[in-house]
C-alpha cells in the first residue's frame, strides 16, 4: 500500500475556520436586517397617533433602539445599508407611511399591508 502524502497543515484549519466564521458573520448581518425592518414595520403599524410630528416619530423610533433622524416632515431610518423615510400620516391607520430611499431596494409599505 501507498502512504498518502497529503496532510491538513495547521495553516489550512486557520484558513477554513476563518472562511466559515465570515460566512456566518455576513449571514447574521443580513438576516438581522430584514428582522430590524419587520420590527420597524410592527412597531409603526402597531400604533397610532394622529398628533405625532417627525420629531415625535424620531423620538420614538430611537427609543425603540432605531438609528432614527427627524428631517423637515419625515424621518430617515437607517437599517444596515438601507435608509428608509417614515411620514407621518396624521389621521390614517398607523403612525407612518414607509418609504425605501433611493438607494435601498425599492420598498413601500402601507399600515394596512402589514398583518
Amino acid at each position: 500500500m501507498r502512504k498518502s502524502t497529503y496532510s491538513i497543515k495547521p495553516a489550512h484549519i486557520r484558513i477554513a475556520l476563518a472562511a466559515m466564521l465570515l460566512a456566518i458573520f455576513l449571514l447574521t448581518n443580513s438576516l438581522a436586517e430584514d428582522d430590524s425592518y419587520e420590527d420597524l414595520a410592527k412597531l409603526i403599524t402597531s400604533n397610532e397617533d394622529s398628533r405625532m410630528d417627525a420629531q415625535d416619530l424620531a423620538f420614538l423610533l430611537v427609543t425603540h433602539n432605531f438609528d432614527a433622524t427627524p428631517k423637515g416632515d419625515h424621518v430617515e431610518v437607517k437599517i444596515g445599508n438601507s435608509v428608509y423615510s417614515l411620514t407621518p400620516n396624521a389621521n390614517k391607520p398607523g403612525l407612518a407611511e414607509i418609504k425605501a430611499s433611493a438607494t435601498a431596494e425599492e420598498r413601500t409599505t402601507s399600515p394596512a399591508e402589514i398583518t
